[in-house]
């Protein structure tokens, strides 16, 4: 099945289609709704879509049930996730779910997790298996009617993942999730909703991927994260779409009293990317950090960076953002840190580093900085920089090219985010990076 265009008509089909509760119909509605009321976004990229000819939901076998076994997957999708390295990568990790345009068609979890009552399935699964689970928190961290593409996720959302932490549980390994665009004019909106239940901690990865087309792609997904008492959340995440594809995400973390909350966001691919994580910092002594990474080549735009909400007293955030400019590219950090009145003792510290390969590239750092308090703290750093000529002579004079040497310049600047990740994930990174400079 394949539905082109958007209408209440066809939202009720994806509806109809997935068995779906009344409750979630009437959410999808309301937010399509929402989404015909609200305009694009007044800030950032350009974003010029025809909402008209996106492929909203594609399934081409019905009948697939999510398998747990590679065996199980079909033969194409299987060569596909074997050369992109997903199959490997399950050998490093607590469990995996992989979608495929706009279904989950694998995923599989070890048995100590089940064990501890550990839930990592679809959204769609959890829905029909958990309902009162999902609907405590679903739609409550990001509303639909935040922004044009949260309203458009709600109406039209297929995949993604749910995973509940049970209280005081740790996890030895990351979950990871990992999505792919196949098609041209897709469009997918997987919504992810994670619990971390009080005084336990999670490592979650999150992959994606799409060939390049001549038409344009959209990726409009929506991620909800609850942080109990004391716990701690890590979301990591590489995406390396292709050029074509417009990357609009709403991303959001509510962290309870002592919790921690850690993005740590990589945007590589993508035509124009417009993506901030975002703390709401609302329990006292919760804690908050975004490390994000944004390479602009030719014809890119990104626009990221992060959002530090301060609710609760002594709160603490940090925000390291890394941008690299190249071939015209155009990267841009835009945050906001917002400390209440009621967030005594807070404090949040911004640091903001672009380098620029070329005299045609562009960056831009677009602050917003608000303390409404006398004991909190905001520190704001930036700077911008070119490869110095001197540096490159001398690892040139020791055998290394031009180009070596310029990879080893941007490895080391880039260093304070790859040594946040896994390390089979920090070799990917490398290699995505010597691609793509």
């Amino acid at each position: 099945m394949e539905i082109v265009g958007i209408s209440k008509a066809k939202i009720e089909k994806i509806s109809q289609f997935k068995k779906e509760d009344k409750w979630v119909t009437d959410y999808r509605l309301n937010s399509y709704e929402e989404f015909k009321k609200q305009s694009l976004p007044s800030f950032g990229p350009e974003i010029e879509l025809d909402f008209s000819k996106i492929i909203y939901y594609k399934n081409d076998k019905q009948d697939e049930k999510i398998k747990d076994d590679w065996k199980q997957v079909l033969k194409p999708i299987r060569e596909e996730m074997d050369y992109l390295g997903v199959i490997e990568s399950e050998k490093h990790l607590d469990g995996i779910g992989v979608q495929w345009e706009s279904e989950v068609i694998y995923h599989n979890m070890i048995k100590e997790l089940e064990d501890k009552k550990v839930i990592f399935t679809s959204i769609e699964q959890a829905m029909k298996l958990y309902p009162d689970l999902v609907k405590k928190y679903f739609g409550t961290i990001v509303k639909n009617d935040e922004n044009k593409f949260a309203a458009l996720n709600g109406a039209v959302f297929s995949g993604g993942s749910f995973i509940y932490i049970p209280p005081n549980t740790t996890l030895d390994r990351p979950l990871q999730s990992y999505f792919r665009i196949n098609s041209k004019n897709m469009g997918q909106f997987e919504r992810s909703l994670i619990i971390v239940d009080d005084n336990s901690s999670l490592h979650y990865v999150e992959g994606c991927t799409a060939p390049t087309y001549s038409d344009s792609s959209l990726h409009a997904a929506v991620v909800e994260i609850y942080v109990g008492k004391n716990s701690k959340c890590r979301y990591s995440t590489i995406q390396n779409w292709a050029p074509n594809v417009y990357n609009l995400v709403t991303k959001r973390a509510l962290v309870e009293e002592g919790g921690t909350m850690e993005w740590i966001d990589g945007n590589i691919g993508s035509y124009k990317t417009m993506k901030y994580p975002c703390c709401v910092l609302k329990g006292d002594n919760s804690k908050g950090t975004c490390i994000t990474i944004s390479v602009a080549s030719k014809s890119q735009e990104q626009d990221s960076g992060a959002r530090m909400i301060h609710l609760g007293k002594n709160t603490t955030s940090n925000i390291i953002s890394k941008s690299i400019a190249k071939e015209g590219g155009n990267a841009t950090y835009r945050g906001k840190v917002f400390i209440d009145k009621k967030a005594s003792n807070s404090s949040s510290t911004v640091k903001c580093d672009t380098l620029i390969l070329d005299d045609k590239s562009k960056s831009d750092t677009i602050p917003t900085n608000i303390c409404h308090n006398l004991s909190s703290i905001i520190e704001h750093e930036a700077t911008v920089s070119k490869i110095n000529p001197d540096n490159l002579f001398y690892l040139e004079s020791r055998g290394l090219s031009e180009e070596q040497a310029m990879s080893l310049i941007v490895l080391g600047f880039i260093e304070k985010f790859r040594e946040e990740l896994p390390m089979e994930y920090a070799v990917e990174l490398n290699q995505l990076l010597k691609q793509n400079l």
